[in-house]
């Protein structure tokens, strides 16, 4: 695809005089035109850079391989360390953290590279964007759209801050992430798709539960801000069921796709939330009296 492609052809899409009285629908098209080449000459400076460094950088699969292991171990690490700290944002916020930001622009900056690097790297690597393969890419920016532009806009959180560490943090993992996973991404051929299309229900109803419990939370802040037990959905049987939906997610995700890298972000996952999961049960049970003893951590009638 991106072989003959010459990004300079496209700059004289800006010299195309638009006619007095010409339609908004033709001055719409126009400008539709101009972003999307826009968007094109990216993925194709991206790829040139992309394949540059690699040459220049002599990067084998092998390396790659051997990182994304070790970058597993490191999860695990992390995993045993926010068992006893709470990473301080959200219900568990904490002054003392140092500087902090905006918590609406908190999340919009430190997941717009997990946005933005997974698809440019799969599309710097790939010749054709149209091999099967590329629907997990656009799962991925599906569920990364949401996370980045829609649930920030939807949070009610005036006024509310988040450690510049903490986003810091985020925007370091989402870039090595969004790497790993557009690397091996890209070398992935499906040959069973009974395994996608389970993993594929599993990661519907992984987002859905994601989903249906943040707006559940979202609905019950206040201009008071003050918190709330949250009721409905699986509320009624976990504490944290946005969290359940998420691990479900990219474990159906690593379902579909089976190679390292999607299973590496499916540990990290279960890494950071299910800590997480726990801090949040506590504070629920110190937070709230009547708060329902029935009530599991993360997964319905077990844990």
């Amino acid at each position: 695809m991106y072989s003959n492609f010459n990004c300079e052809k496209f700059e004289g899409i800006k010299a195309i005089e638009t006619a007095p009285g010409t339609s908004f629908f033709l001055r719409t098209l126009k400008f539709a035109v101009l972003i999307i080449s826009k968007f094109i000459c990216c993925i194709y400076e991206f790829r040139k850079l992309f394949n540059k460094i690699i040459k220049m950088s002599q990067f084998s699969h092998e390396l790659i391989s051997n990182f994304t292991l070790l970058w597993i171990l490191f999860g695990l690490v992390i995993f045993v360390i926010l068992l006893f700290i709470r990473a301080p944002y959200g219900k568990h916020y904490n002054i003392k953290w140092g500087p902090e930001i905006n918590n609406k622009l908190g999340w919009i900056v430190m997941e717009m590279p997990a946005l933005l690097i997974c698809p440019l790297t799969y599309l710097s690597i790939v010749d054709d964007i149209f091999r099967f393969e590329s629907f997990f890419i656009v799962l991925w920016v599906l569920h990364y759209f949401n996370r980045t532009i829609i649930y920030p806009l939807k949070i009610k959180t005036k006024n509310k801050k988040m450690p510049i560490l903490i986003a810091a943090s985020a925007i370091f993992f989402n870039l090595i992430n969004g790497l790993i996973n557009g690397y091996f991404l890209s070398l992935i051929n499906i040959y069973d798709y009974n395994l996608v299309i389970i993993g594929f229900f599993i990661f519907l109803l992984g987002g859905f539960i994601n989903i249906q419990s943040d707006d559940i939370l979202i609905n019950l802040r206040r201009e008071n801000q003050k918190y709330f037990i949250p009721r409905g959905g699986l509320f009624n049987y976990v504490s944290s069921p946005n969290y359940f939906g998420e691990i479900m997610e990219w474990f159906g995700f690593f379902v579909m796709t089976l190679n390292l890298g999607t299973f590496s972000f499916f540990i990290w996952t279960f890494v950071n939330l299910v800590p997480r999961a726990i801090s949040n049960h506590k504070w629920y049970i110190e937070k709230f009296n009547d708060y329902p003893k029935e009530r599991k951590i993360l997964i319905p009638k077990i844990f």
